[in-house]
């Protein structure tokens, strides 16, 4: 079912929504100002090393033991190509860090609903994330930034004390 697919590529998103390589900075009379020119997703390194990086990042998700252990993320995974979970990954972050993709997924609402996601799962998704971003050498403060817009996600993707 093509919904359930996305669910899943969409649960990974947002694990996702924040891996990346960085290229480093090219050399300029005020290297500090030209970055704060530069979008995210231009000093993240473009597409190519935001897919690397949420390669790596979706490997490390689906052998994580925390998250395994939610038969309604493992059930969601198994129905979504690792390859095409992947794609849909890189999109989003693509385009949340201001490139020219465009995500065509589901909100993160939809795709999270059903998969009872607690807050222990959330923190052991941004504990990979974090890894993924220093195997990378994505320098602290993209890392802070890609960070802070995985939060912006929370609400829509953890389960409430309400719906427990």
């Amino acid at each position: 079912m093509l919904s359930k697919r996305f669910v899943v590529g969409a649960l990974v998103l947002l694990f996702a929504l924040v891996l990346w390589n960085t290229a480093p900075v090219l050399a300029q009379e005020h290297p500090a100002e030209h970055q704060m020119q530069k979008s995210l997703y231009e000093r993240l390194g473009g597409v190519y090393a935001i897919a690397s990086v949420v390669d790596d990042f979706i490997e490390r998700l689906l052998a994580n033991d925390v998250l395994n252990a939610n038969p309604k993320i493992k059930e969601a995974r198994d129905l979504v190509p690792k390859a095409g979970l992947k794609h849909r990954v890189t999109e989003l972050v693509c385009m949340v860090t201001g490139g020219p993709e465009k995500y065509n997924g589901r909100t993160m609402k939809d795709s999270h609903a059903h998969l009872n996601i607690t807050e222990k799962e959330w923190e052991a998704m941004v504990a990979d994330f974090k890894i993924t971003l220093n195997k990378f050498k994505v320098p602290q403060k993209e890392q802070d930034e890609l960070i802070a817009i995985v939060a912006t996600t929370k609400p829509d993707i953890v389960m409430s004390t309400a719906k427990k």
